[in-house]
């Protein structure tokens, strides 16, 4: 289940050697307090939070508010765990490096003792939640980031982040295995919790209010893709006028065929053959991207509609976050002085009513 996203602004440049050896050191103490304090499970959980990992970013010694707040530290997180016997890995990365994620999973899942069946889903579970961001959730964001936290009990959190080179902001997106609904896994209302600057209105596919525009979707995939008829246009806000002619095809204004289209059709043409059961099955058709999903979301949405709003932020939680974080920084086994730094890093990013 994803549990939030943040929004940060892009910020150039690479984190310095030192800084990044101390980041490293002090994420590895304070991971490793928490874990023996808290359990794996709640650590994923911890990690799942957008205001926990951006505080424990901040406590490390990173920027408050850069894209590199997720890159660097899950970096450094990924460096800091991956060769301690706690049961805990980071997988994937930036750029090139989540490209590994598969072949990071099944070594790992080797080394926890999971079953094979249990690898798929797992290796199923990082394509998907990044296909999600990227395809179904049509926020301008490209994901470049994707980052997979297994336990060695099989539980695993993501946290990836998409760009928009636009506006030059960068998105963080939560997952969290434990809360993955039983109706419709990935693709039914995934967020807990959205914390960002910037509001945008999106296609949203995973939305609850989405629920019958999936369902027509899949619907629409398991007919032959010579049916469906298109104009150029995104939206149907461009639609100006409607004349209803005899067949039964569906047309929108300029009456171009989809066909036209090859990467849709070819798309769509798999849809077909492959006869999805369920909305999950039909995005996790090769290509089945973000255009054929917005094309069968606006037949979709001739019929239902579609909406989504952010969650509003819990109080309660990010006290709890904070709370816990201060305890693995006051019981970690590092110098007073760091320690010291850290709490005042942590200070400077919470609102002064809280903290």
């Amino acid at each position: 289940m994803k549990t939030g996203f943040v929004d940060l602004p892009l910020h150039p440049g690479t984190t310095p050697r030192w800084l990044f050896e101390r980041m490293t050191n002090l994420s590895r103490e304070i991971s490793k307090v928490i874990i023996y304090e808290f359990g794996r499970d709640e650590f994923l959980r911890r990690l799942s939070e957008p205001f926990w990992f951006q505080g424990f970013a901040c406590a490390i010694g990173f920027d408050w508010h850069s894209s590199g707040t997720t890159t660097v530290s899950c970096g450094a997180l990924k460096q800091a765990l991956n060769n301690e016997d706690i049961g805990i890995a980071f997988l994937g990365g930036k750029g090139k490096a989540s490209r590994n994620t598969p072949s990071e999973i099944q070594n790992f899942s080797e080394k926890f003792n999971l079953s094979q069946q249990k690898t798929d889903e797992l290796i199923k579970a990082s394509r998907l939640s990044a296909k999600v961001d990227n395809d179904c959730l049509q926020d301008s964001f490209e994901i470049y980031h994707h980052s997979f936290v297994l336990s060695e009990g099989g539980k695993w959190a993501v946290i990836q982040q998409g760009m928009n080179a636009e506006t030059l902001y960068a998105r963080r997106y939560h997952w969290l295995s434990e809360n993955l609904r039983k109706d419709e896994g990935f693709v039914n209302e995934p967020h807990t919790g959205i914390s960002c600057d910037v509001k945008v209105e999106p296609l949203n596919m995973v939305a609850g209010e989405s629920r019958n525009a999936r369902k027509c979707s899949v619907d629409l995939a398991k007919e032959k893709s010579t049916k469906f008829y298109f104009s150029k246009q995104t939206t149907l806000f461009e639609v100006e006028n409607f004349k209803l002619p005899r067949h039964h095809e569906i047309y929108l204004n300029g009456y171009e065929n989809l066909m036209k289209s090859e990467r849709i059709a070819k798309a769509l043409n798999f849809a077909y053959e492959s006869q999805p059961k369920n909305y999950e099955d039909l995005i996790a058709i090769k290509g089945v991207g973000a255009g054929t999903i917005r094309a069968l979301a606006l037949l979709s949405d001739l019929v239902y509609g579609k909406d989504g709003y952010p969650y509003k932020v819990s109080r309660k939680l990010l006290d709890k976050s904070i709370e816990t974080l201060k305890t693995g920084l006051e019981n970690a086994k590092i110098g007073a002085h760091e320690k010291i730094n850290a709490l005042r890093r942590l200070k400077d990013f919470l609102p002064k009513e809280i903290y």
